[in-house]
């Protein structure tokens, strides 16, 4: 079989210069080879493996070639500068926020106390008081109220309010549920108070200074009693006097006072009470008629009148047996009844017809004079006072209850419906 003819290039080698050598031709794939390969056959880094080739060894030219270069992050870069020019602006917009919240706190204030300044002078004017009241109106904001026209709440603390005999120490009132009418603060023509509470009080230290004279000193008995004590000028005596006073409901509007319990001590001799009850009368006390029984001319000069006798029980015989011997005397003013007996005699019954017993007993005939023309009715009207709370021109005001307190009597109110100014 024939096999196909494949040409061959023969290169002819030469082993040395010679002028029958012919060079050979050299591949550039060859050149390529040589140039990867030093003379000892290592292959060589080319140049581009020079420009690749990242140099571990540490540069001498300073501390900023330590550094290996890389990209800059403008994202994170980006994010700092936001945060740092964004917050002098929420500072600025909360600064803002807050002067503008305290402007309008101050405005709202000082409409309030524009408009409490102005209740004030006019209920002033119209109460005819010497002193402007206190006006506190609740809730806040006021402005939001008024301009709704309706108030949450109103108190009005009124000093010293005339009322017949007596000055009110203090009159206050709460109202809620208060609808205006009106154009504002300045420009309010009435109110309508839907429910009001109120408190009056009498204190005691103004009954003392007004009733009394500085003379009589009133103060807590009990639940709606109080007593007087105080002193009177008779005969050129003092006489100290005593009462007690029950305070009362006087209708829906008003207070009374019933005085009773009235008394004058004469000393530690003998007690005056009005009237011409079994009770009343001069009586001696208990002290005194002690003393009278162990005086012997003393206590004939009272055995001596009949009157006396016959009021106190004793018989006759006793009487008799009594004024003849000292012992029996003794036996008689001794026992406990006869002393009980002698102070429940009226020494007024038998003062005209006996004079001379009183001045026996040390009693001054002009200060029992004096003390006879002093009616009941006169020294009750030293304690009695009364009060009405003022009728309102529509709604309702009651007097709910009276009660008697250690600084005075307290009065308590309420209304409803109640239309002012208007």
């Amino acid at each position: 079989m024939r096999t196909p003819h494949t040409p061959t290039h023969h290169i002819a080698h030469s082993d040395g210069p010679g002028p029958d050598r012919v060079p050979s031709a050299r591949s550039p794939y060859d050149e390529l080879a040589a140039l990867a390969e030093d003379p000892a056959g290592v292959p060589q880094d080319g140049p581009l493996d020079d420009f690749l080739r990242v140099d571990d060894t540490p540069d001498q030219r300073g501390d900023d070639a330590d550094d290996a270069w890389a990209p800059p992050n403008h994202r994170r870069r980006g994010r700092r500068r936001n945060r740092a020019t964004g917050l002098p602006t929420m500072l600025r917009l909360t600064v803002w926020v807050l002067t503008f919240a305290c402007l309008l706190a101050l405005a709202d204030r000082w409409a309030l106390l524009y408009a409490e300044r102005q209740a004030a002078d006019r209920l002033k004017d119209r109460l005819h008081l010497t002193a402007a009241p206190e006006v506190r109106i609740g809730g806040f904001p006021f402005l939001t109220q008024l301009l709704d026209q309706r108030l949450d709440s109103v108190q009005v603390t009124v000093p010293d309010v005339p009322a017949d005999r007596v000055t009110l120490t203090q009159v206050t009132a709460t109202a809620r549920d208060i609808r205006i009418d009106g154009d504002g603060p300045t420009a309010v023509r009435g109110a309508l108070v839907r429910q009001m509470h109120g408190q009056v009080l009498l204190s005691f230290a103004d009954m003392n200074r007004e009733l009394g004279a500085s003379q009589v000193a009133f103060s807590a008995q009990g639940p709606g009693r109080i007593r007087a004590l105080g002193s009177l000028r008779l005969a050129g005596h003092d006489v100290r006097v005593r009462a007690d006073a029950h305070i009362q409901r006087d209708g829906d509007r008003g207070i009374s006072t019933s005085v009773d319990g009235m008394r004058l001590d004469i000393g530690d001799l003998a007690t005056y009470r009005p009237g011409t009850g079994r009770t009343e009368g001069l009586h001696l006390t208990r002290a005194a008629a002690r003393r009278v029984t162990q005086e012997a001319d003393k206590i004939k000069a009272l055995l001596g009148v009949p009157e006396i006798v016959h009021r106190m029980g004793v018989p006759d015989s006793a009487v008799h047996a009594a004024l003849h011997d000292e012992d029996k005397l003794h036996r008689l003013t001794g026992a406990p009844r006869f002393l009980h007996q002698l102070t429940r005699v009226n020494l007024v019954d038998v003062a005209l017809a006996h004079p001379e017993v009183l001045k026996r007993l040390g009693v001054d005939l002009s200060l029992l004079t004096s003390l006879t023309k002093l009616t009941r009715p006169q020294i009750a009207d030293r304690f009695d006072f009364a009060f009405r709370i003022p009728n309102p021109p529509s709604g309702d005001l009651r007097l709910q209850r009276v009660a008697v307190d250690k600084d005075g009597i307290h009065v308590y109110v309420s209304g409803a419906g109640l239309l002012l100014g208007k």
